[in-house]
C-alpha cells in the first residue's frame, strides 16, 4: 500500500526532483537522488522504481529535446542505440519485477552507493572532437551492445544510467562532452519510457507522486541542460556524490541493521 505523505515530504520530493533534474541534465545520475528519496518516503521498492521512471521521463524528455534543438543529437545517426536501448529496458524491467521486495530493499542502497563511487572516481575520457564519428558497421555494433546493456541496467535499477551513457559514449566514439550528453539524455529518455510502460502494465507506479516530482524534474532539467551547454559538469560532481552517499548509507542502515 502506498504511503500517505505529509506536506513536508511532498516539498522535499519536489525539491529533490528539481535538483536531480538539474544534475541529470549536466552529468547524469539524477536517479541516485530520486530513488533513495522515494524509498525514504515509504514507497515499496518496486513502486519506487516505477514512480521514478514516470518522474524521470519528464526530465529526460526536456533535456533531450534541448540538446536536439541545439543540434547536439542526431536521431537518425543513433537509431541503433535508440532501438536496442528500448529492447534492453523492457527486458530489464521484466527481470526486476520478479525480484523479491526484501532483496530490493537490501540491494538497491548498495547498488546506488557503488554507482556513486564509480561516478566520483571515473575519469572523463572525452576529447575535443566536435562532431559525430564516421558511420561504419563497427559503430553500429557498438550502438547495439551499448544500448542493450545500458537499457537493461536502466530497466533493472536506473540510478547512474545517464552517467554511464556519458562515460561509455565518450570512450567508444571519442566525442566531446556536449555530444555525449545529447546521446545520453536521449537514450535515457527512451529507456525511461519503455521501462515506465512496463511498470504501468505491472501496476508499480504512484502516478500522482510521479507527476509531481516529474514537473520539478522537468524544470530542473531545462535549467541544467542550458547550464551544461554553457558551463559543463565538473563543478557539481563532488557535492552531488557526497549527498548521494549520505542518503544511500541511511537507506542501507535501515535495510540491513535497523530491525
Amino acid at each position: 500500500m502506498d504511503p500517505v505523505l505529509d506536506i513536508s515530504m511532498w516539498v522535499i520530493i519536489c525539491a529533490v526532483g528539481f535538483i536531480a533534474g538539474f544534475i541529470d541534465a549536466i552529468a547524469g545520475g539524477g536517479g541516485m537522488l530520486t530513488v533513495p528519496t522515494l524509498l525514504a518516503s515509504g514507497l515499496p521498492p518496486h513502486v519506487a522504481l516505477g514512480t521514478n521512471k514516470l518522474a524521470s521521463s519528464f526530465g529526460t524528455l526536456t533535456a533531450s529535446f534541448t540538446f536536439y534543438r541545439k543540434k547536439l543529437f542526431n536521431p537518425s545517426f543513433w537509431r541503433y542505440a535508440l532501438a536496442f536501448t528500448a529492447i534492453g529496458a523492457v527486458l530489464g524491467t521484466l527481470v526486476v519485477s520478479h525480484i523479491s521486495t526484501e532483496w530490493l530493499e537490501r540491494g538497491l542502497p548498495i547498488l546506488i552507493m557503488a554507482t556513486a563511487i564509480y561516478t566520483l572516481i571515473a575519469k572523463n575520457v572525452c576529447n575535443d572532437q566536435m562532431g559525430l564519428p564516421k558511420p561504419s558497421k563497427e559503430v553500429q555494433r557498438k550502438q547495439m551492445c551499448q544500448g542493450t546493456l545500458l537499457g537493461f541496467y536502466d530497466g533493472v535499477a536506473g540510478p547512474g544510467t545517464g552517467a554511464f551513457w556519458m562515460a561509455s559514449s565518450s570512450a567508444l566514439y571519442k566525442m566531446n562532452l556536449l555530444f555525449s550528453s545529447g546521446l545520453s539524455r536521449s537514450c535515457n529518455f527512451v529507456s525511461n519510457i519503455c521501462s515506465l510502460a512496463t511498470f504501468v502494465y505491472l501496476g508499480h507506479v504512484n502516478v500522482l507522486l510521479g507527476i509531481s516530482m516529474g514537473l520539478f524534474l522537468m524544470l530542473g532539467a531545462w535549467v541544467g541542460a542550458h547550464s551544461a551547454i554553457r558551463f559543463g559538469s565538473r563543478f557539481i560532481r563532488p557535492v552531488f556524490i557526497f549527498v548521494v552517499c549520505i542518503i544511500s548509507l541511511n537507506l542501507a542502515w535501515q535495510a540491513w541493521f535497523n530491525g
